[in-house]
């Protein structure tokens, strides 16, 4: 893809972002995209067939780009001047949302969350299954794994929505812990 398809597509998404805080998922309509992203319809349609696709296409980038980041720790934005990354790719994921790339927040506590909360927890299976479920599991070695992944995974989501309402009162850093200690007796 060359600059001018990138920025086009960038224009999309951020016009998309800023009416999703705005309105329901369901009441936006592709003429208020194209507009917010000063496009024509023909653009539009040249990089994404509908709405939804749009849509999956947002999600994939963020939640690709978070997830990805929290597992690489050497990709760290700028977060850590003092080169002390966190060892828990938890807190580093906590970290990333924290700095609230691509306005993440406020997409997860908009109006139309419940399509985002659902991407970002089918995000975070994998990240979940590669780095705790597969590795260190110790305990409850009956349980099938497929359910201990959607437990943490829906765990780790609502704490970042109960983070979210609290008005992120506490420190990354502070949430892995409360969430370590909550995984951690079950695997």
């Amino acid at each position: 893809m060359d600059r001018r398809q990138q920025k086009t597509r960038a224009a999309i998404f951020k016009a998309f972002g800023v009416l999703l805080e705005h309105k329901s998922y369901h009441n936006i309509t592709v003429q208020e995209i194209i507009d917010g992203a000063n496009i024509g319809r023909s653009t539009f349609y040249a990089h994404f067939e509908t709405k939804d696709d749009l849509l999956k296409e947002l999600c994939k980038e963020l939640f690709d780009h978070i997830i990805n980041s929290a597992i690489d720790c050497s990709h760290t934005h700028g977060l850590y001047s003092d080169d002390s990354a966190p060892e828990s790719v938890f807190c580093h994921l906590l970290q990333h949302l924290e700095e609230n790339d691509h306005n993440i927040l406020g997409l997860l506590s908009c109006e139309s969350n419940e399509i985002f909360l659902r991407y970002f927890k089918d995000s975070l299976n994998e990240l979940v299954k590669t780095q705790f479920v597969s590795q260190n599991r110790h305990k409850n070695t009956l349980l099938p794994e497929d359910f201990l992944i959607n437990h943490i995974s829906g765990s780790f989501v609502e704490m970042v929505l109960w983070w979210i309402k609290g008005h992120m009162k506490h420190s990354p850093a502070e949430l892995d812990q409360y969430f370590q200690a909550v995984i951690e007796p079950i695997l």
